[in-house]
């Protein structure tokens, strides 16, 4: 008989990114029986808060044998741990470009959880899906989480519920019919497209460019230095969330 999935959201938040922060999940087993964790942290970044949102709840469920729906409105969780992960992993933690992978020890955590699980479980109760929920789209168990992970994030006292599913009052299985991530558009030719920006990271500070000379001028000859061209706006926060930043960390230059 297969086995039913325990049903995961997850989620973070943080206050200033970087600042304060904090994390969310909602655990439902098939037994029905649900577990909100919650935690803070002082000083942190959105994405580190949304790889310890997923963390925690894997940690939680290390000795609970069964598939597991995780469900994320992160991307860069959902791409970082299904594609990016095992190059960097290879790469001996370094980007295509060489650099430094950001929260490199917070994917580490993440993919040592994830093989702890393989090793402990047969393949069937080991399984992992990843689901994709858009944020702020009224996904009631998203939603939850992002409640915990803000309050959390903001210092504020956060009531988490632990007992049975019939007396939860957040309707977990409302759920799209689609959980697969946005798709991409199709990429053009290597050195085709004209470029949208150039982006530069020096020191955990991230420029954008107008022009290749500007932003190779920065990065020439400084260790750890990271540069991305980029295409369009959707490229363009595609990057910012691989480097672990959003498009309002960014300063513009030229």
């Amino acid at each position: 008989m297969e086995s039913r999935p325990t049903l995961v959201f997850a989620d973070g938040a943080c206050s200033g990114n970087p600042g304060p922060g904090g994390w969310g999940t909602i655990i439902v087993t098939p037994a029905g029986e649900v577990t909100e964790l919650g935690g803070h942290e002082p000083e942190t970044t959105n994405n580190r808060m949304e790889l310890t949102a997923v963390g925690k709840a894997l940690r939680h469920l290390e000795r609970t044998p069964g598939p597991l729906l995780i469900h994320t409105d992160s991307t860069y969780v959902i791409q970082g741990i299904t594609r990016w992960a095992f190059g960097w992993s290879r790469r001996g933690w370094k980007t295509a470009e060489g650099g430094e992978v950001a929260n490199a020890l917070y994917w580490k955590r993440l993919m040592a959880l994830l093989a702890e699980r393989k090793q402990s479980f047969p393949p069937e109760a080991a399984a992992v899906e990843w689901r994709y929920v858009r944020g702020h789209a009224g996904v009631p168990g998203n939603e939850r989480v992002d409640e915990i992970a803000v309050a959390f994030s903001k210092g504020r006292s956060v009531r988490l519920y632990v007992g049975p599913l019939s007396g939860y009052g957040v309707d977990v299985f409302q759920v799209p019919e689609d959980t697969s991530l946005p798709e991409e558009k199709p990429r053009q030719r290597e050195g085709s497209a004209k470029a949208y920006s150039y982006l530069s990271e020096v020191g955990r500070s991230v420029k954008r460019h107008a022009t290749w000379a500007a932003c190779e001028r920065r990065v020439k000859g400084v260790p750890g230095a990271r540069f991305k061209k980029t295409r369009s706006a959707q490229d363009e926060a595609k990057v910012l969330e691989e480097w672990g930043f959003t498009p309002k960390d960014v300063q513009s230059e030229d």
